[in-house]
């Protein structure tokens, strides 16, 4: 599996303590990522999924009763087979797993994504933008594939929490919160919507890679921003 890098002690990527794999490789180009260094699906260091099981394990008396193992990127879904091998062998230590994903590889004829549920605990799926053209000029891709995915995870009874960035003047109008509200409202198996406010500290990465920030000049959201797009959102 080719990955980016590793957390020991994550707590924002699902509950209680958990250890992180950032996998390498990406196909979108969210032009608020904070992780342009993961896009590259060629970069990245190549390792075995029993190697990376191995080293969670090695933290397995730290996770307690809710923590466990994230996935997150780049983009995971990219290297579906080995994200299934790699849950595989920590359900085998009854570890819980958890997918951080924006869904954008989601292909439902794909039958292995009946596989990856079966070793899935939890997703934590990113939906960038509710509305089509502006996730595509956000992102660089439609968001028929991310809704389709939260749809799927719905249908298979998979829980899961939603992920929404709130970026001023891009994904806190209000109309477009309230379409997301009412998207997520359908879903029966969302346990939350996590709203993630914009932040710039990635901005050095892209000077590092010689690249142009694409959001130079946005600020973060205010707070009271923030608060607005919770109670809309908020299951």
């Amino acid at each position: 599996m080719r990955i980016h890098s590793t957390e020991s002690f994550g707590t924002v990527d699902g509950p209680g303590i958990r250890f992180v794999v950032f996998a390498q490789g990406c196909p979108m180009r969210c032009k608020y990522c904070h992780n342009p260094d993961t896009w590259g699906i060629g970069g990245g260091k190549e390792r075995s999924v029993q190697e990376i099981a191995d080293e969670a394990l090695r933290y397995k008396s730290y996770f307690g009763a809710k923590g466990g193992v994230t996935v997150s990127g780049g983009e995971p879904l990219l290297q579906l087979d080995e994200l299934i091998k790699l849950f595989s062998l920590l359900k085998e230590k009854r570890i819980h797993t958890c997918l951080d994903t924006s869904g954008i590889c989601f292909r439902e004829e794909d039958k292995r994504y009946e596989d990856l549920l079966a070793v899935t605990d939890l997703v934590l799926l990113d939906i960038k933008h509710i509305d089509g053209a502006a996730h595509k000029s956000l992102t660089g891709h439609s968001n028929a594939a991310p809704l389709a995915f939260a749809e799927y995870l719905s249908k298979h009874k998979k829980p899961t929490w939603i992920r929404h960035v709130l970026v001023p003047g891009i994904t806190d109008g209000e109309e477009n919160l309230k379409k997301l509200r009412a998207f997520t409202d359908r879903l029966e198996t969302v346990e939350k919507v996590e709203v993630l406010p914009y932040h710039t500290m990635g901005k050095v990465k892209y000077e590092n890679l010689g690249m142009a920030y694409p959001l130079e000049g946005v600020e973060p959201p205010s707070k009271e921003s923030v608060e607005r797009a919770k109670k809309i959102l908020s299951k």
